[in-house]
């Protein structure tokens, strides 16, 4: 082995020993296992693999074994919280910057993984309408047992959360969307998000009413969910939406990046076209109901 070969090895054993105490493996079911970061008095875990439990056995990189309650689930930002019983430490964890494409990590798990982010960007909004604050994509695939297990950047501060994306693709779950979702749900068990309550489908502005919409392509409700805030505000099946808050609605999953700025209780107008006419309505944004 050369010296650079040595001193790489050296130093990516050394930044995972000084990692290690973010890792934490959850037990599952019977024997199942399931990655986690120790964030102070909770753990941090990937709501979409971690299933419902009353307690959870969490052991630490120490050999210790601590019980752990749920906190609160964000589907929409894929984060589960966990409350540590006996947990003296509340630290968050350092924060490390946002890397660039290229630039290699370290993925804690059942063992440790290098790996390279393949691409990184801004914030993005999940189809559950979470906004997760950077897009980080790795050159790797998780199985469930690695998702998520913390991963660190050269410094062996924490960038975010490993977590599998479609086809098992890995992404980070970042640091700042962490930090911004933990406390609420800590505090509240889980994230209120506004909603409409409709079903959408794209289709085209009839020809002769382009003019009266402004637009070619607007999105029809094909779906109200009763009770919800659009049915509440007067919206009826087979109405085209053309716009909410002033902004053009073209794609159904743009609707929820618009809806991840606002807050449940906010007012808003929608632009439509009924039964050939052109209608601007006034919404009351709910509360998304939990599963």
């Amino acid at each position: 082995m050369t010296d650079a070969f040595r001193l790489l090895s050296e130093s990516i054993a050394a930044r995972a020993a000084q990692a290690a105490p973010l890792a934490a493996s959850i037990r599952i079911g019977h024997g199942g296992m399931r990655g986690g970061i120790v964030w102070g008095g909770a753990v941090v875990a990937s709501e979409q693999s971690l299933p419902r439990q009353d307690a959870y056995a969490v052991t630490l990189a120490d050999g210790s074994e601590l019980r752990a309650v749920p906190a609160g689930r964000d589907g929409g930002t894929n984060i589960a919280a966990l409350r540590l019983e006996g947990a003296a430490d509340t630290r968050p964890p350092a924060q490390a910057p946002l890397p660039e494409a290229g630039s290699l990590v370290l993925v804690l798990g059942a063992g440790v993984r290098m790996a390279a982010v393949r691409e990184a960007g801004p914030a993005w909004q999940s189809m559950a309408g979470g906004r997760i604050d950077a897009k980080l994509l790795l050159d790797l695939r998780f199985g469930r047992g690695e998702d998520g297990g913390p991963v660190v950047d050269p410094s062996g501060a924490l960038l975010g959360m490993a977590t599998a994306g479609p086809r098992g693709r890995g992404m980070v779950i970042p640091y700042a969307t962490i930090a911004r979702v933990l406390p609420v749900l800590l505090a509240q068990g889980r994230v209120s998000r506004p909603w409409l309550g409709v079903g959408l489908q794209p289709v085209a502005v009839p020809e002769a009413l382009r003019a009266a919409a402004g637009q070619e392509c607007g999105l029809m409700v094909v779906q109200l969910a009763e009770g919800g805030p659009a049915a509440a505000g007067g919206i009826l099946p087979g109405d085209i939406l053309l716009a909410l808050d002033g902004q053009k609605l073209l794609r159904p999953r743009a609707v929820a990046g618009m809806l991840g700025a606002m807050q449940a209780g906010q007012a808003v107008p929608v632009a439509l076209l009924r039964a050939g006419a052109a209608h601007t309505l006034t919404l009351v944004l709910g509360a998304r109901p939990e599963r």
